[in-house]
């Protein structure tokens, strides 16, 4: 295996990386969060379709509407491990709650709801690298190659840890009353039922509202990639201007960047951690097995 002579930069707590512009403490504070009753957490490993998810949410609880002009999505869905216990805790119910934590992580309470989005790890890594690369106050990563990136993503040397650790653990309670468990590719290939099972999930007064045609064709507007992609740069004064956070949002993109020896490594390392799962049969047109 190649060690990249570069590396993404982060604070290391207890083993954790943490991107260098989170508060440690913050992060200290997010693992002692207890989950209450009516919790609604956006669980993902990182870049896998947690901001779209965000504005899903959002609209759905906003009868449709879009994030106003000026709102940071991660301060009314915040990133826990960012923001810390206290202000989560302090939200007005009922509160949905994002994070990058592993299932073992997660704060847990059996009447709160928990929705996972996974993303194949190739389209993944290539958007995580992106990020990465984009983020400097982050990770200090601007010089950064694809295949410095990718050395570290495939040992699980980055601030979400090793992906299929994160992936295996939630796949195993998929079946759970409180877990609704996605694809990105899933809500890519038909939008309409994503945001159906989302509500439906959330509950009677989310389900209702998706009856209401106009109000589930806005939601399907303002989701959709051009719309978030042309109206990212007015949620947040926060984000730099030249960084997308939003960046293409396709399926298959991974194959301009990967080499035939990284598709390879990668895939041996995807069949060897989730042979016997059934995880292969999540994306049966973005992975080729066998």
């Amino acid at each position: 295996m190649i060690e990249p002579q570069q590396k993404p930069r982060y604070k290391i707590y207890q083993g954790f990386r943490i991107p260098m512009g989170f508060p440690v403490e913050h992060f200290e504070s997010a693992l002692n969060y207890q989950a209450q009753p009516g919790d609604a957490f956006i669980v993902t490993y990182p870049k896998c379709g947690t901001t779209w998810t965000q504005h899903i949410i959002w609209m759905l609880h906003h009868n449709g509407q879009p994030l106003p002009v000026g709102k940071d999505i991660n301060l009314e869905i915040p990133h826990l491990e960012e923001v810390s216990a206290e202000f989560v805790a302090n939200l007005p119910d009922p509160r949905f709650i994002k994070t990058h934590f592993s299932y073992e992580l997660t704060p847990f309470h059996p009447e709160a709801k928990y929705i996972y989005v996974a993303r194949n790890p190739f389209d993944c890594v290539v958007s995580f690298y992106y990020h990465t690369k984009g983020f400097v106050k982050h990770y200090d990563f601007a010089a950064g190659t694809f295949e410095q990136f990718f050395e570290c993503f495939i040992r699980g040397e980055v601030d979400g840890g090793d992906y299929f650790d994160h992936l295996l653990a939630w796949y195993d309670r998929k079946a759970d009353k409180n877990v609704l468990f996605l694809t990105y590719e899933q809500m890519k290939a038909n939008t309409r039922q994503a945001i159906i099972e989302i509500a439906d999930f959330l509950g009677p007064e989310y389900s209702s509202k998706v009856k209401d045609g106009e109000i589930l064709d806005r939601i399907l507007h303002h989701s959709s990639f051009e719309q978030m992609s042309q109206n990212q740069s007015r949620w947040s004064s926060k984000r730099p201007a030249d960084i997308p956070f939003i960046r293409k949002g396709q399926v298959g993109d991974w194959q301009n960047h990967f080499s035939e020896t990284q598709k390879a490594r990668l895939l041996k390392k995807f069949i060897a951690r989730t042979a016997e799962t059934g995880i292969g049969q999540l994306w049966p047109d973005s992975i080729q097995i066998g």
